[in-house]
């Protein structure tokens, strides 16, 4: 005869693992070289001077930004037809995109990908894998002020 599942198992398999608390990445080393990437909606006009505050922030924590990549949603007529969707759970970024920035981290030999939004622990494996290098967001970076 087949034993009914208990109750705590099943619950405890299903319940998602807490994020950890107060965890911070490492820049690799002093002078480590890294790619930045911004992800920001149309409507954002100053990305720009996001992205300069961001690399100006690193380069205080002994990092040196290599490359800086943008991802704009919602720029084109399609891409603005898109922006009701949901983004990429996977990788935030399109694939396309993901390669790019795979590409110049080859080329200039980066030791990590900093991003300047926030990433999940999902998305943070998946581009770490994609990537080849540690994926983080400049708030796992940057120390809380």
């Amino acid at each position: 005869m087949h034993k009914p599942r208990r109750d705590d198992r099943s619950l405890a398999h299903r319940a998602p693992a807490a994020p950890a608390q107060g965890l911070t990445f490492r820049i690799p080393a002093a002078g480590a070289d890294v790619v930045l990437v911004g992800y920001f909606s149309a409507k954002q006009k100053d990305f720009e001077t996001v992205m300069a505050s961001a690399a100006t922030a690193l380069a205080a924590h002994g990092a040196q930004v290599v490359a800086r990549i943008v991802q704009r949603r919602g720029v084109s007529a399609g891409g603005a037809g898109k922006m009701g969707l949901p983004d990429s759970s996977r990788t935030l970024l399109s694939y396309g995109k993901v390669r790019e920035v795979a590409r110049r981290c080859e080329e200039t030999d980066a030791a990590a990908v900093v991003f300047t939004t926030p990433l999940t622990g999902r998305r943070r494996r998946t581009l770490t894998d994609m990537l080849g290098r540690p994926a983080t967001s400049i708030s796992d970076v940057l120390p809380a002020r």
